[in-house]
């Protein structure tokens, strides 16, 4: 693949996943992580993917202020600091072979895990909402996707949905924020380093279009068809993803 077929296809993804992102609160690290992991290699397709869902989180945050649980918030984004610099220490250290099957890996089974599980039991207090905090940041890190961990801790919570979502949004900034931050600092960006300056304002233009055409979606499409075609497209993504690390290491 040239560089303007990949440049156009990484577009693509960040587009549709933010898309997603807007119209359901998840979406960007499930779609966005197998694809740029696929056409940039592990480390670098988690960065920009770590990237990515800083800037939707942010502006998505924007539109749903009001309904942000700052409480459980404030409680989640330093645990997330906590998993966040030992993912990052994993990822600089891990073959991308390795790694590669580590972000297939965890998106299937995050899948799995979201839509798998039965009804949980309550598991109310501080003590899981730290829990989810830090073990969602070392997946973010590692793999770009911590969303499915912040669903079974909103199950064992019993969030109330619209709360949760709108949260979400702010963790998933700071998730990103501090995944990009580790790993710059510990080395970790990838073999090739740091993505080009012009990446940073392509993925914010993007980003800003696909919250756009999400707003618009939003109205039209139900959350269903908007949840299923998520659940596919990061399938699809993680599979592939996946069994290339395999072949890799095999």
């Amino acid at each position: 693949m040239g560089p303007v077929e990949l440049v156009v296809v990484a577009a693509l993804a960040i587009l549709v996943g933010s898309v997603l992102q807007r119209v359901s609160g998840t979406g960007v690290g499930l779609v966005v992580a197998p694809t740029l992991a696929l056409l940039l290699g592990p480390a670098t397709g988690v960065l920009v993917t770590n990237a990515t869902t800083t800037v939707s989180g942010f502006l998505i945050m924007l539109s749903v202020w009001q309904h942000v649980d700052w409480r459980r918030f404030a409680l989640i984004a330093p645990a997330a600091a906590v998993g966040a610099v030992p993912a990052a220490l994993v990822v600089r250290e891990l073959p991308a072979a390795w790694l590669q099957v580590v972000v297939g890996g965890v998106v299937l089974l995050a899948l799995t895990t979201m839509f798998g599980l039965p009804r949980l039991p309550d598991w109310p207090g501080r003590l899981p909402t730290v829990l989810a905090g830090t073990i969602g940041g070392f997946f973010n890190t590692t793999a770009g996707v911590a969303g499915p961990v912040m669903v079974i801790h909103s199950r064992l919570a019993r969030w109330e949905q619209r709360s949760f979502a709108a949260t979400l949004q702010p963790v998933f900034m700071t998730m990103g924020a501090l995944s990009v931050l580790t790993k710059t600092l510990l080395g970790a960006a990838g073999t090739g380093g740091l993505p080009p300056w012009w990446v940073a304002p392509g993925v914010v233009l993007t980003v800003l279009l696909g919250v756009r055409i999400g707003a618009v979606v939003a109205r039209r499409v139900p959350l269903s068809a908007a949840r299923t075609t998520a659940l596919v497209l990061a399938g699809l993504g993680g599979g592939v993803t996946l069994v290339r690390g395999l072949l890799g290491v095999l």
